[in-house]
């Protein structure tokens, strides 16, 4: 029975997550980042793009015609395709962790210890709560926006080919730090479907 209502909860979970989840100025001042000498927003832009890999603490709220939810996840992602993401609240789905690995779901339960494998599941391709979804979102917009503010704003729509649909997806970036700050989902009539905060982030890139 425990078995059943967590594989209830997860489905749930994903499932709602999921419908709400689916600007170019150059500026030459230099931003030190490592060994690396960023010398403008269009460089910050190839920084984030060749992302390889990141780990970061989130807080995501997602809109509805109802309500607001909200969650605290931890995320883990390696390219080309390894994301784990774990729940720490609400507190009803806390230790839920789901991975994928291109192929394979694993949907687990660390506090009930309870797990589930789906086998040939075509799941994280598009779930926007994920940076490298924004960024394959980004590559294949033509139309893709990168601004220079406070941050680098660089903006894309999820269903570039769909004006009547799209979703537009805001990545925000730190100039200094060169991390994103947040992440916001709108629909056509700027209409918040789910906005992300970056509480703790740590990236790694082949730029």
């Amino acid at each position: 029975m425990k078995q059943k209502i967590f594989i209830v909860i997860v489905i749930i979970l994903i499932i709602s997550v999921g419908l709400f989840c689916f600007f170019t100025k150059n500026n030459y001042k230099t931003v030190k980042f490592g060994n690396t000498s960023i010398k403008s927003a269009e460089d910050i832009k190839e920084y984030i793009l060749n992302l390889t890999s990141y780990e970061a603490e989130i807080e995501v709220e997602v809109h509805s015609n109802k309500n607001q939810n909200q969650y605290k996840m931890k995320q883990n992602y390696q390219a080309p395709n390894l994301a784990v993401q774990e729940v720490i609240e609400p507190v009803a789905l806390e230790g839920i962790k789901t991975t994928y690995d291109g192929t394979n779901l694993r949907i687990e339960n660390t506090k009930l210890n309870l797990s589930k494998l789906y086998e040939n599941y075509p799941y994280v391709a598009e779930n926007h709560l994920w940076l490298s979804s924004f960024i394959e979102c980004y590559k294949k917009d033509e139309n893709a926006i990168l601004k220079e503010k406070n941050e680098i704003i660089m903006q894309a729509k999820a269903s570039a080919q769909d004006d009547k649909n799209g979703i537009i997806q805001t990545l925000y970036i730190d100039k200094n730090t060169l991390k994103p700050t947040k992440l916001t989902i709108e629909d056509r009539n700027q209409k918040m479907l789910v906005y992300i905060l970056y509480k703790e982030i740590t990236i790694n890139s082949s730029r």
